[in-house]
């Protein structure tokens, strides 16, 4: 069953067909809608889009990410995600543009020097300087440390707050570790939430956080639940249990997890043709690992979203994959033990020993891809 994309695509149309006419920041235009739902069980598989080929690499490494707390592009563009380039190449060019604006010629050789401009002559023998281009800024953080440290930093965005929020004031609250003990300690408590939306950092950031917060709930499993779940991820290193024996005591000697748990995310921004099938997947690889830490069983992924658009340029895209069937969904594999996630549970600095490779998406089939702007 693939509900994910049959819900992703009624959103689609419901915006083509009723949305309104709007403005926005990049001067592109949108149709928009205000307020939509989006609700994946995540027994049913991974909640990766199948009505177009999905860059999963870029998915969990951006997660990763998040969860190291950096707010340095380095460590993306290192590892081949190219997410945050426009936003940081933007926030470059605007920063430059407004030195150049203040220096004196005297200064051009400085600029020239730290890799601020680019100077050469044209075909007419003139000299000139100019601002890099965007692939070759991108070069400069890949090959150059100190540039990089300097101009590839976003400012305190969404690692920043889940890991150190408000740092300035209070040494940094780390909303993940506190989420963690909290679930192995309060799992009903109704606090369980981090949010990345802090006013006093807005202007401080190269773009606000389009999903601001999100909040996990938790239940307990039935004794049958229980039972399910472990006849289900039996392995050749656990005693198959038959019903007879399958006490609570059993159950539990064997990690049997007791409880079940869901993720809600809150998006006030949501490009649909492009960042949203993003967003499902982070959240539910997030939901994921969390559940991972704790020793629970994954259950639903919600998206509340706010101001849900598509640009202008991405229509004929969007027609294009209404238009498309989905297929099955595909499953998730940890390639790391239990036992590391419940060292990452008391020593979360053990995030980065996860990358990339330690997640593999199992029978993905998809459509092929399908190219469409991204507006910065």
């Amino acid at each position: 069953m693939n509900n994910i994309d049959r819900q992703y695509k009624e959103l689609l149309e419901h915006i083509l067909v009723f949305g309104n006419n709007k403005s926005d920041r990049t001067g592109t235009g949108t149709r928009s809608v205000f307020g939509w739902k989006i609700v994946h069980r995540m027994e049913e598989g991974f909640p990766l889009l199948t009505t177009k080929k999905m860059y999963s690499k870029g998915i969990i490494t951006e997660l990763l990410w998040f969860l190291r707390g950096e707010t340095n592009i380095k460590y993306l563009v290192d590892n081949g995600c190219h997410i945050w380039d426009g936003d940081a190449y933007k926030n470059f060019v605007n920063k430059v543009d407004a030195m150049w604006k203040k220096s004196d010629v005297g200064d051009l050789d400085d600029f020239i020097y730290d890799g601020l401009l680019i100077s050469g002559t044209d075909e007419n023998g003139e000299w000139f300087a100019r601002i890099p281009t965007k692939e070759e800024f991108i070069n400069k953080i890949k090959t150059n440390d100190e540039f990089a440290k300097k101009w590839g930093e976003l400012g305190p965005v969404y690692g920043r707050m889940w890991r150190a929020f408000d740092e300035d004031a209070n040494g940094g609250i780390d909303q993940i570790a506190n989420l963690i003990n909290d679930l192995k300690t309060n799992p009903d408590s109704r606090r369980l939430l981090v949010t990345a939306w802090n006013p006093t950092y807005l202007p401080h950031q190269v773009l606000p956080p389009c999903h601001y917060g999100f909040q996990v709930y938790t239940r307990e499993l039935s004794h049958q639940e229980r039972y399910n779940i472990h006849k289900k991820y039996i392995t050749e290193d656990k005693l198959d249990l038959v019903w007879e024996i399958a006490t609570t005591e059993n159950l539990d000697k064997l990690g049997v997890p007791t409880r079940a748990i869901s993720l809600m995310w809150n998006q006030r921004s949501v490009d649909v043709p492009l960042g949203l099938p993003f967003n499902i997947a982070s959240y539910g690889l997030l939901l994921e690992i969390i559940a991972k830490c704790v020793n629970m069983v994954p259950e639903e992924v919600i998206g509340n979203l706010g101001d849900c658009h598509i640009y202008n340029n991405q229509v004929d895209g969007v027609k294009e994959q209404i238009t498309r069937k989905p297929y099955k969904l595909p499953t998730l594999k940890h390639m790391k033990t239990d036992e590391f996630y419940r060292s990452l549970s008391e020593d979360l600095s053990l995030i980065t020993h996860l990358d990339n490779t330690d997640f593999v998406i199992e029978n993905y089939q998809s459509h092929p891809t399908i190219k469409m702007p991204l507006s910065n």
